[in-house]
């Protein structure tokens, strides 16, 4: 009699899709707890007598130790492992997150006041965050195979469309029913059960995971090829190599033209409608999440688009087009969209905007990957700092321009930089290896 053939075991398991998953549930919590402050303001405000001006120090502290923190955060990743440090860091952001809260009775307010416990908290939480996609996107590299970069990082990018769609009713909801400081706390103790879940869940790679069958490991390893067997810490990021390649300098500099625009929707997107398109708080707050649920559509998508033309045209030419598709036209979108005069015509043209956006930003992250697999984590940091100070620039600019000439100049300014975002992606050559001592 023939032995019974145990067809289970011959079919690879799919844990890699359970980390991605991961991936973005981590990324859903940081834009829980990144937009929670905007959305609490009003009741801060008005509790602690605080100016708008104050206000607006207060949320940009976050921006400030999101973006210092972005290097080390990914450094750390290569040196240490990208799982470890992860966890560490959410734990830190969720347990300042929760402080936010009691920041105006903290005994720290004897000495810099109720103001300064609030920036420092905020400014706590941003760093904390800080090591979030530099990490994710390591994993990311560890995880899917060479064919599949870029879809495999929409799942970065899927997070903060889930996390900006849900984060505005679900902190509303729970500040008027509890308080807002309600809103911290619970923020805060999802931090910790997502800590829990990424430390059970995620290994740094599959090659250490002990719930992947060897069917999946040989599929990952066929398509990425053999992690370098060194131990982690051992080998120096090759700063040096970076910093003089022209591919570098095209991310660094692409990205931060990838930020300048997508903070608009972070930051002035609901005030514009309410004060430009003349919309109420309801109807702002249903409109105002149009572009989260682009960029949840248009993510996925920009992933899949950048790994077919990679396919069918090289790394070089087909991760160019992929950028260069989304991001002219998100800009003509903008464009198109701030002249529209019909209000659900603009704002569906400007969210697609937003989700196209994004499109282009997953070929972003799997180009940092495309260069180096040893270093993605320092990389990914590094082009993510420039990003942020892109988001930094932008509030400002956006409210110059606009108070100077008004809302659609400074639409029309968001389209333009979103061109030289594609145009700086053409001196990346993503068939570049950084690789090596440097």
């Amino acid at each position: 009699m023939a032995p019974a053939i145990d067809f289970a075991a011959t079919r690879p398991t799919h844990v890699r899709w359970t980390v991605l998953g991961c991936i973005t549930l981590v990324t859903i919590l940081t834009y829980l707890d990144r937009l929670n402050l905007s959305i609490a303001a009003k009741y801060i405000q008005d509790e602690l007598s605080l100016s708008t001006q104050t206000l607006g120090w207060v949320l940009s502290a976050f921006l400030l130790g999101y973006a210092a923190f972005q290097i080390p955060g990914g450094w750390a990743g290569d040196r240490f492992g990208p799982k470890r440090v992860l966890t560490i860091a959410i734990v830190l952001w969720s347990a300042f997150t929760a402080l936010t809260a009691l920041a105006p009775s903290l005994f720290l307010t004897r000495w810099i006041g109720v103001v300064g416990t609030l920036l420092l908290a905020r400014f706590l939480v941003g760093a904390g965050e800080a090591a979030t996609a530099p990490n994710g996107n390591k994993i990311i590299g560890n995880w899917v195979g060479s064919a599949h970069r870029g879809f495999g990082s929409s799942f970065n990018i899927l997070g903060v469309g889930i996390g900006g769609a849900i984060t505005p009713p679900l902190i509303a909801w729970l500040m008027q029913r509890y308080g807002w400081r309600a809103s911290f706390y619970v923020a805060g103790l999802a931090g910790l059960g997502v800590a829990l879940i990424w430390h059970v869940i995620v290994s740094d790679s599959p090659e250490n995971h002990p719930r992947v069958n060897a069917q999946e490991l040989a599929w990952i390893q066929a398509s990425r090829g053999a992690l370098r067997s060194e131990r982690a810490g051992t080998a120096r990021t090759p700063w040096g190599k970076m910093i003089s390649s022209r591919s570098v300098w095209g991310l660094l500099l692409g990205y931060f033209c990838q930020g300048y625009p997508i903070y608009f929707y972070h930051t002035w997107f609901f005030l514009y409608l309410v004060r430009e398109r003349h919309l109420s708080i309801t109807e702002g707050s249903f409109w105002g999440s149009t572009p989260y649920l682009a960029i949840i559509a248009l993510a996925p998508l920009g992933g899949l688009f950048s790994d077919s033309a990679s396919r069918l045209l090289g790394k070089r030419s087909g991760r160019r087009i992929a950028v260069c598709a989304g991001m002219f036209s998100s800009a003509v979108l903008l464009w198109m969209g701030s002249a529209t005069r019909n209000n659900t015509a603009a704002i569906l043209m400007l969210a697609a905007g937003g989700g196209l956006n994004m499109f282009a930003a997953t070929t972003y992250w799997a180009t940092c990957i495309d260069l180096t697999t040893r270093f993605t984590g320092s990389l990914s940091g590094l082009m993510n700092t420039f990003g942020n100070l892109g988001g930094w620039v932008s509030p400002v600019a956006t409210a110059y321009i606009a108070t100077h000439w008004g809302w659609n100049r400074a639409l029309d300014w968001a389209a333009a930089v979103s061109i030289a975002c594609g145009i700086f992606f053409l001196l990346v050559r993503a068939d570049e290896n950084l690789d090596g001592a440097g």
